[in-house]
């Protein structure tokens, strides 16, 4: 409807400014007919508001069919490589980012990004790569509770604007918030004031006496004038539209955050702090985004050359260091809450579609990580096994064995990428976990580099180093290590590991390291009750590999790695 309803006001409108220039055009003599053709001039403008009012309305029903097309998605397991990959927080370095594909194409932030801004994009990364005092993290979930069915307002949040994205950069907008004015000085101001207002006088005087000579003058003076102050012009005009771009929809935003009636605690105080001097954060950015599409309507020429003698663009610069000075301040903390709820809010998305995962407990002291029917986040939970996994209570070490593709790798991810979801505050893909606050070091994806003359085995030590850095932090370590030090001889990878696990346990760190090597399975049983063997394992039926990817107490007792290169056409001999 609405696309045929654009059709008609776009013929409708070529029409009637067809007809008018045509009629124009043959009465340019008559007067009385062109007086008349103000008629259809007016209407032709009134089709343009409407057709304008019409084109918003079908650009805003597209972003909600966007909206509603990408959570099918997220439903059908067709996101991966559709959304925000969150690349840019990617640190190499990071304990666990790479490891547990917390960033990229198909992460878990491309799972959860839902959000709008840049400084929500750059909240959520923060808390995924980091965890948050358990006092946080329970308000978060509270907050996760309240806006879980709030579909309408989620949709609102990504209908807003004209924009699919906002390009606002947080840390410039806040910088230039808190920065210092090119203009401090009144006179500097008063003199600009007083020569635009004698500009126009001349005009007048020119028009009316005859003053020619004087509009010449004063002319020449206030080019002068403009000469002085145009490198400060520049420079403030510059810093406002870089820090300043695309407020509308930070105003709507935080305008749509200050109308909700929340009930959670964390999210009321989110709304406490978006006022400043009797003017909402949402009425106060609006008025610099006023402020900066004037600046941005001086950048043509026709406008540049009055500007010269009525210093339009400097007294707009003025008008935005007033506002600088008394709201400027208050920019970074209300960037915040934007982002936060744009956080919060998409982990409530997330949580509204897998009705099934479940918010997870909390215990002080530890280190405790308890875990029934436990999957990874990332596969489809129609497809994903569950398990069942315990640390705590004296046990802190599971020397898990399998064969190739049964499930080791994946298994240990879905412990780091849940315990990251736990302590973020959203909901995690199990039925029942309880853990303490957690530290995580993973060590599964370790590339070499060449450039930098790193050998594979090199980085690993590098980034094992790391986690047990992370044991002399303020919380309990929780590891993950995939075939540790798989990169040397079986003697040193024994020796090795047997040293790193000691040394994790001792200091009071619990985990899992996965292996090939059955002799690393005899670890546990210098280390008492403090670790355990486990394992997965595959089954050969009617010549096929078999993988139940169901975790099992004890060392595996099959392999398959021959199996494997036979069937890929490698003759292996039995």
């Amino acid at each position: 409807m609405d696309r045929k309803r654009d059709l008609r006001f776009g013929f409708s409108k070529f029409a009637l400014l067809l007809g008018t220039v045509l009629l124009a055009a043959i009465f340019f003599r008559h007067m009385a007919v062109l007086r008349a053709l103000l008629v259809p001039l007016a209407a032709f403008l009134w089709l343009a508001v409407l057709h304008e009012r019409t084109l918003r309305a079908i650009r805003a029903r597209q972003r909600t069919i966007t909206f509603y097309e990408r959570g099918l998605a997220r439903l059908q397991n067709r996101w991966a490589g559709t959304g925000e990959t969150g690349e840019r927080f990617l640190d190499p370095s990071h304990p666990y980012a790479r490891d547990l594909d917390i960033f990229g194409s198909g992460s878990l932030f491309e799972l959860l990004c839902t959000v709008r801004t840049r400084g929500g994009e750059q909240t959520l990364a923060d808390w995924l790569l980091g965890p948050a005092p358990i006092d946080e993290v329970e308000a978060r979930q509270q907050a996760v509770l309240d806006l879980k069915d709030r579909v309408d307002f989620r949709e609102q949040l990504s209908t807003l604007g004209e924009d699919l994205r906002l390009g606002t950069h947080p840390e410039a907008l806040s910088a230039w918030g808190e920065g210092r004015p090119q203009f401090a000085s009144i006179r500097t101001r008063a003199v600009t004031r007083a020569l635009c207002l004698l500009w126009i006088v001349s005009l007048a005087g020119w028009a009316i006496w005859h003053l020619g000579a004087f509009a010449l003058a004063v002319s020449v003076l206030n080019l002068a004038w403009a000469h002085r102050i145009h490198s400060r012009t520049e420079e403030a005009t510059g810093a406002l539209e870089a820090a300043a771009a695309d407020l509308n929809l930070l105003a709507s935003l935080l305008s749509r955050l200050e109308r909700e009636p929340f009930t959670a605690p964390w999210l009321l105080e989110l709304q406490t702090g978006l006022k400043r001097d009797g003017m909402t954060a949402a009425q106060a950015i609006g008025r610099l985004a006023r402020l900066a599409q004037y600046l941005e309507s001086n950048r043509n020429q026709i406008a540049r050359f009055f500007d010269l003698f009525t210093f339009w663009g400097a007294q707009v610069v003025f008008a935005a260091e007033r506002w600088q000075q008394q709201y400027g301040p208050g920019i970074r903390a209300w960037i915040a809450a934007a982002g936060q709820l744009e956080a919060i809010t998409a982990l409530s998305g997330y949580a509204y579609e897998h009705p099934q995962d479940v918010l997870p407990e909390f215990a002080s002291g530890g280190p405790l990580f308890v875990a029934e029917g436990l999957a990874h986040p990332l596969l489809p939970s129609s497809t994903a096994v569950r398990n069942d996994v315990k640390f705590g209570e004296g046990l802190q070490l599971i020397l898990l064995s399998g064969p190739n593709m049964a499930g080791k790798s994946t298994f240990i991810r879905s412990l780091g990428v849940n315990a990251v979801l736990a302590q973020c505050g959203a909901p995690v893909r199990a039925t029942r976990l309880r853990l303490s606050p957690l530290a995580v070091g993973a060590s599964i994806c370790i590339l070499d580099s060449l450039s930098g003359g790193v050998s594979r085995f090199y980085a690993e030590i590098q980034r094992i180093k790391r986690i047990v850095d992370l044991t002399r932090g303020p919380l309990p370590v929780l590891f993950l290590l995939d075939e540790l030090l798989s990169g040397t001889n079986s003697h040193d990878r024994l020796e090795g590991t047997r040293f790193v696990v000691r040394t994790l346990v001792d200091a009071g760190a619990i985990g899992i390291v996965s292996t090939h090597d059955l002799a690393l399975t005899a670890i546990p049983d210098a280390m008492e009750s403090r670790a355990i063997n486990s394992h997965f394992e595959d089954q050969l039926e009617a010549g096929r590999l078999v993988f139940d990817y169901k975790l099992k107490p004890g060392i595996v007792q099959t392999s398959n790695a021959l199996e494997l290169m036979r069937s890929i056409g490698l003759g292996i001999q039995s």
